[in-house]
């Protein structure tokens, strides 16, 4: 999975880039992307390593790329900054928290941006399309696929001229196949990440939750000056501010979770594995994730929630009180099921 770092210049989007990834930002990879790879920290994984003592772990992973900053200005060139994030499969908004600039505004912007954005991807499409449709003696099929997608373009881009996302339109998977290769910004998923500095003490002001009331907030910068501090002089410094904990690991399942993913685990003394898939994936869309053999030879799946287990330690106890299930083809994975398909 890889997930987009987008905010307009000075939003301090290049520090939470360093804090997430412990990577520093190349200058040189900014117009087209850095990417760094990082475990997504779960403390169930860590419960089966402790029972387990496996020969490794493996937690599941995001994918962050760093973009080049957005312009409040000169806004023409902003199209095309936004174009490295096409590929990634979520957003995650930053968002200055620290100068006195009204958060609230910028987020109503950066909407504008991928809304202005992805109506000019479509417009472009659908003059094509136009010529195209224009042409006598085209294959039947040919031109029932292109006036389909002439058709939703043309609903698409109503929608963005009134301030719609594509996301609003409630898009049917047939129509979400047609656009699929556009990969429209405004139908990714976002998380909104309010980037604090000496202000962490303060409440996210209440008009940018009122735009996106699943607003975060971090002070990526404090907490990196705090970690480069030796132990002892960290804590003193720490209780003088008032900061209580760090935030990296639980910001970073929160962005996994907003981006539409779940985990679910294999244990064993060899290994101990969260594996991420797409929250509504079935049994044997999990069992393809860990190998796609496994997908096409699928019988079945023994499964028992992480609740469970923890509540009566084993699999061999969970198996035993009737809390480990066969399930089909057709079950829907839990978020922290563990899973041992036959």
């Amino acid at each position: 999975m890889k997930v987009g770092l987008v905010g307009f210049t000075g939003s301090g989007k290049s520090t939470v880039f360093r804090w997430l990834t412990g990577e520093t930002p190349d200058p040189g990879q900014v117009q087209k992307g850095q990417i760094a790879a990082i475990d997504v920290p779960d403390p169930r994984l860590d419960y089966f390593a402790a029972q387990f003592k496996p020969r490794k772990t493996t937690y599941a992973k995001i994918q962050i790329v760093d973009t080049p900053g957005l312009l409040t200005e000169e806004r023409d060139d902003n199209p095309k900054r936004l174009a490295v994030l096409r590929e990634a499969t979520g957003l995650v908004v930053v968002l200055d928290g620290f100068s006195g600039a009204d958060p609230a505004k910028a987020l109503r912007q950066f909407r504008e941006e991928i809304l202005f954005a992805d109506l000019e991807v479509c417009t472009n499409r659908l003059d094509r399309l136009k010529t195209a449709l224009a042409k006598k003696n085209r294959p039947p099929k040919e031109r029932e696929l292109e006036q389909a997608e002439h058709d939703l373009l043309q609903r698409l881009v109503a929608a963005f001229e009134q301030g719609q996302t594509a996301a609003s339109l409630g898009l049917k998977d047939e129509e979400e196949k047609l656009v699929r290769s556009f990969q429209l910004l405004t139908l990714k998923p976002q998380q909104v990440l309010l980037n604090c500095g000496d202000t962490f003490k303060d409440p996210i002001p209440p008009a940018l939750l009122e735009l996106a009331p699943e607003t975060i907030k971090a002070a990526p910068k404090l907490e990196l000056e705090l970690q480069e501090l030796p132990p002892d002089e960290r804590a003193v410094f720490m209780e003088e501010l008032g900061f209580t904990q760090f935030t990296r690991d639980q910001t970073i399942r929160t962005i996994f979770t907003a981006m539409g993913r779940i985990v679910f685990f294999t244990i064993g003394e060899d290994e101990c594995r969260s594996w991420a898939i797409t929250r509504g994936d079935d049994a044997v869309e999990a069992a393809g994730v860990i190998h796609t053999d496994l997908a096409k030879r699928f019988a079945r799946a023994r499964v028992i929630s992480y609740d469970d287990y923890v509540r009566v330690g084993s699999e061999k106890e969970a198996r035993a009180q009737g809390l480990e299930r066969l399930e089909g083809k057709t079950y829907i994975v839990q978020d922290g099921d563990v899973i041992h398909i036959l």
